[in-house]
């Protein structure tokens, strides 16, 4: 499927696509500055920002986390222990999992799961973060 493109559009891209880094970022702070415009996360394409009480301007709050060790503290065992039940890895792998944070224990994690895992690896003397 072919997309039929203005020539004024065509400069424009092309020139956007020649800029050097440095312009590139220039560019980005001038739209969000004089437009409201903020580039999007990934960097290569640019989005509105949200009008105050347009569509798009409540935030979504969010429903699923990646549950991450973060640290064990001096309670490595204990943490271990945790970290094998919650992923039913060996002890070999749990222990693995602690010693090389931050290591995801969940992904998708609902919130009552999320902060009921957090909970008890912290109970442990580990600590998590969600994300």
């Amino acid at each position: 499927m072919s997309v039929e493109i203005a020539d004024d559009l065509k400069t424009i891209g092309d020139q956007i696509a020649g800029l050097t880094l440095k312009d590139a970022i220039t560019l980005s702070d001038y739209l969000e500055d004089e437009h409201g415009i903020k580039a999007a996360s990934g960097g290569g394409a640019v989005m509105m920002a949200p009008q105050a009480g347009g569509p798009g301007a409540e935030a979504e709050e969010q429903t699923e986390f990646d549950v991450v060790l973060t640290g064990f503290g001096d309670k490595k065992l204990n943490v271990v222990k945790v970290v094998k039940n919650i992923t039913g890895a060996s002890l070999m792998d749990a222990k693995k999992m602690v010693e090389n944070v931050p290591a995801t224990l969940k992904e998708g994690a609902g919130k009552e799961d999320a902060d009921k895992i957090k909970s008890e690896v912290e109970e442990a003397g580990g600590s998590v973060e969600l994300k």
